[in-house]
């Protein structure tokens, strides 16, 4: 399968953002900071970060040394430094992805984000939940739930225009 039906990606994020102010309320949203988790999660969050208008500046995470199979892949070529122009401590962190699949890659920017300081609170916010989920980590905010077979995979393209591919991996 190499499904490329085009989603309306900002419909999507539309969406989001109105879930987003209906969630938290304008008085929350005005204090909370957001994160974009790379890549793809650092792209959606930029658009969901100008939609809301927050004025906090927007960080991103790149959750590399944080993976659970660090060990067994080693290091991605184009690790970068996670940026959090924020406190943590005490504040509503809003932390962004692309794809919510199996929960390692949340469990690994929550433990990065607690390196940093104790939030008030974390709100997950995805542009696409998929199935196979293998830890109990599910979004408060998401675009699209959508059904995969084990064997296909999404991927987010950008960054100018988004783009949802699905395909088959071997």
């Amino acid at each position: 399968m190499n499904d490329n039906t085009p989603h309306d990606i900002p419909a999507l994020l539309e969406q989001m953002s109105g879930q987003l102010r209906e969630l938290l309320g304008q008085q929350e949203l005005e204090q909370a900071a957001m994160l974009g988790i790379h890549t793809g999660g650092a792209w959606v969050a930029r658009e969901l970060h100008r939609q809301l208008g927050l004025s906090t500046p927007l960080g991103s995470l790149d959750i590399s040394f944080y993976r659970d199979d660090f060990s067994r892949i080693g290091m991605h070529p184009q690790v970068r430094p996670s940026e959090l122009p924020f406190e943590v401590e005490d504040r509503t962190i809003l932390l962004v992805d692309d794809v919510l699949q199996s929960g390692r890659t949340i469990r690994a920017a929550m433990n990065e984000i607690f390196d940093y300081g104790r939030p008030a609170r974390i709100i997950l916010v995805v542009l696409v939940e998929r199935s196979g989920r293998e830890l109990p980590i599910q979004p408060d905010v998401c675009g699209l739930h959508i059904h995969l077979a084990p064997k296909h995979q999404i991927k987010l393209i950008g960054p100018e225009q988004l783009k949802l591919q699905i395909q088959e991996v071997s």
